[in-house]
């Protein structure tokens, strides 16, 4: 019996964010398509070789994406709205981008053969991870056809390059469950579609490809009568239509999917035994002995070290019995490239990790020691035995003061004095604001500037006196220009903040930090996820110096702005030594103290974002209800003990609330903004069917498009949202921060979405 490794994905940003840096160059019209292709291709090069010296015996190929997988089959298969002015020819990469960022006038890329003014394809988070994927858009009569070569390159590029790789395909069942449709169920076209894939897979078996590892996540969720249809229907078609399938669910566990998937006709099947260890028994029972098993055994969505003595224990009698595939759970997309980077890391947290090159020697030690016995990775083993010592005995782990004030906690804690009416009239009593109020989500540009001035500021070129004068300087200017365009709600701008978890995780015990964790987002977007090791309280005060200075500048109420506790929870890598909730409880802890620090200095709102809460939602129904109890106990804890008068906001984005919205109301915050203008106030129907009571503030600004929306366009929005919503109820915003725009971009949309406010009375004052 033979035990290889495999990785199913490997992050594509490169060891030192070089992706980024190519899409940014050239999106900005510094450099050419040539000049981004090349960097990508030395990327791919790159990946397989270090891959391939780590000891993966089976390496991936269309595992990298300029910006998104999903997007990219959308491409492979001409998936394209209608509202490209596609030719129907090959999507090209102008295309492509346009589809994912919106185009508008664009004079470095003009001419490439789409509408020059158009709005990007909807975006949403990827699974209950913080990965955003474009949303297929399918319409009725929807024609499928081979529309993009990027899959079969890249399997001929690694040919030439002497691996055998295989190519990474999102399901065709998964995908038209991630899809929406217009005037059509999307599994409706399941028939069509396996046309298309039955063409992929014999156009790979003819370049050579042995295996595909096909990619089915949906098989991890709730499925219906339909969706197991859809399932049996398409590999039933598509098991012979090719290459040998290694069919790969991850997220979860297979639950009682596992029939069906057992009952499939491919080569081999994927067990996400991270997230779901208690499958492998029953998949041993159920699973044909010729399907080749593929073991997520180590952590793809995190960064502990795995215990390589343990695993070695649990697989090595099965080993002896059945040829596998020892892999990571799931892509190793969600982790950092390489923990040897991390130079200024405190040694002792350092030796409790693993990123995705160490994930990657861990799979090879452990293949290496069921092969040939446990001594043959000896030092792994001792290493790996070591560190789990140190990680589960470290007094830097538990505080006992953190545990005695959670134990502490009664239910008055997560309770508002005064319902939502009663502390609506005492707010507008406070806050006399028109209506159809504005205000920005909370962050401003992080310019080229600001990151240099930080970065300088870190290095000790400039001291904490010349940093704090430069960022004042920064936030008076903001401040005076958000009252010279007419903002009722005014912001600070964050230019302090380096990440809207990073900076308060900086300032709570418990945390560690990279210096270059990145991983990525979505496009170009990365984000240096904090690492919650240790119980976690606050030291002191975070934000109030700097609301304090900001208010001093104006009369207008500016927002005191911090990040919630389920989104700091669900954006860290959390320690996986006791339940999510008690580190959840401990944050929300954290930030009541500065909540309520706030309030003393005199903010008369305080922002408590909370984008995460959503994406942290189980997979299975079942499990909502668990979850959704705590983290809303969790933000409420954070948020309650404020005054009547004390206005507390709240903000999600880029998820899917239709189906949670007792949870968001259970909430309670006084104000709710939402992510609205890609999906042109689709949400708004969901809120108004569930009769929300408070406040909402629907976004009328896509920030993650360079796009400037018209004026008229954002006051249709509005005039949408009013179909749904009563005036009093609606405030106006964008979809999200505005940190990653430039202010050429910010300035001319936030002028225009005042103006569609203003618009919005003028007429509401005609109307009356």
């Amino acid at each position: 019996m033979t035990v290889s490794v495999a990785t199913l994905g490997f992050p594509r940003i490169g060891l030192r964010r070089e992706l980024k840096v190519a899409l940014e160059s050239y999106w900005s019209g510094k450099s050419t398509l040539a000049d981004l292709h090349a960097a990508a291709a030395g990327l791919r090069v790159a990946h397989w070789a270090r891959q391939k010296a780590l000891g993966a015996d089976i390496l991936p190929s269309n595992d990298f994406s300029l910006y998104d997988h999903v997007l990219d089959t959308s491409a492979l298969i001409g998936a394209v709205p209608a509202r490209y002015d596609w030719d129907g020819e090959t999507v090209d990469t102008d295309l492509y981008f346009a589809m994912a960022r919106g185009a508008q006038d664009d004079p470095a890329h003009a001419g490439c053969g789409h509408a020059a003014d158009t709005t990007a394809q909807e975006m949403t988070k990827w699974f209950d991870t913080n990965y955003h994927f474009l949303v297929p858009e399918l319409t009725a009569g929807q024609i499928f056809r081979i529309a993009s070569t990027k899959i079969f390159d890249e399997y001929d590029e690694a040919k030439a390059l002497g691996y055998q790789t295989r190519p990474v395909l999102l399901g065709p069942v998964s995908y038209l469950m991630l899809a929406k449709g217009k005037a059509v169920e999307p599994l409706a076209l399941l028939p069509a579609l396996l046309d298309t894939y039955a063409e992929i897979l014999a156009r790979l078996a003819k370049q050579g490809a042995d295996w595909v590892q096909i990619d089915e996540p949906c098989l991890v969720l709730d499925l219906d009568d339909a969706q197991r249809a859809a399932f049996e229907r398409a590999y039933a078609r598509l098991a012979t239509a090719g290459p040998r399938l290694m069919l790969t669910p991850y997220f979860g566990g297979l639950g009682d999917n596992l029939d069906l998937a057992a009952e499939l006709p491919v080569h081999g099947l994927h067990l996400d035994l991270v997230r779901a260890p208690e499958q492998l028994a029953p998949a041993l029972d159920k699973v044909r002995p010729h399907v080749l098993l593929s073991l997520g055994i180590v952590d793809g969505r995190n960064i502990w070290r795995a215990n390589l003595p343990d695993l070695y224990w649990r697989l090595k009698e099965l080993a002896a019995t059945r040829d596998l595939i020892l892999a990571p759970s799931c892509s190793l997309l969600h982790v950092p490239v390489d923990l040897a980077l991390e130079t200024a890391l405190d040694p002792e947290i350092a030796q409790w990790l693993a990123f995705a090159t160490q994930k990657i020697e861990e799979l090879a030690a452990l293949a290496k020691a069921l092969n040939e016995g446990e001594d043959a990775a000896f030092a792994a083993f001792s290493a790996s035995r070591m560190a789990a010592v140190a990680r589960a005995t470290s007094p830097r782990i538990h505080d006992p003061a953190v545990a005695a004030r959670l134990a502490a906690l009664d239910a008055d804690a997560a309770r508002r004095a005064a319902p939502f009416a009663a502390r609506r009239e005492a707010q507008r009593r406070r806050l006399p604001l028109p209506r159809y109020p504005t205000t920005t989500i909370g962050s401003f540009p992080q310019t080229a500037e600001v990151r240099k001035a930080r970065a300088a500021h870190i290095r000790g070129e400039i001291d904490d006196a010349a940093y704090d004068r430069y960022l004042k300087v920064e936030t008076r200017a903001a401040i005076k220009w958000q009252e010279e365009i007419g903002l009722d709600v005014l912001v600070h701008g964050e230019f302090e903040r380096n990440d809207m978890v990073q900076y308060f995780g900086e300032r709570l015990a418990g945390f560690a930090f990279t210096c270059s964790g990145w991983v990525q987002s979505y496009g170009s977007r990365c984000v240096r996820p904090p690492i919650l090791y240790g119980d976690v309280s606050r030291p002191r005060p975070m934000t109030v110096d700097w609301w304090r200075y900001a208010q001093d500048q104006t009369d207008r109420p500016v927002k005191g702005m911090l990040t919630g506790p389920v989104t700091i929870l669900n954006w860290s890598f959390v320690r996986d030594d006791q339940p999510r909730e008690a580190s959840c409880r401990q944050i929300a802890l954290a930030i009541r103290d500065e909540v309520l620090d706030l309030e003393a200095a005199g903010a008369a709102i305080v922002q408590i974002d909370e984008a995460a809460l959503r994406e942290g939602l189980p997979l299975r129904r079942d499990e909502w209800p668990h979850y959704l109890g705590w983290a809303v106990e969790c933000f409420r804890i954070a948020a309650s003990d404020v005054r009547d008068d004390t206005q507390i906001h709240t903000h999600m984005c880029y998820s899917e609330f239709n189906d949670i919205l007792p949870a968001i109301g259970a909430m309670d915050a006084d104000v709710i903004s939402i992510e609205t203008a890609r999906s042109q106030m689709e949400l708004l129907g969901a809120f108004a069917s569930y009769a929300y009571p408070n406040e909402i503030g629907p976004g009328v600004y896509d920030i993650h498009s360079p796009r400037i929306p018209a004026e008229r366009e954002m006051t249709d929005l509005l005039t949408l949202a009013g179909r749904h919503l009563p005036p009093d109820q609606i405030w106006v915003n964008p979809d999200c921060g505005l940190k990653t725009r430039k202010w050429d971009e910010v300035r001319p949309a936030l002028v225009s979405m005042v103006a569609a406010a203003q618009r919005m009375r003028i007429r509401e004052a005609y109307d009356a």
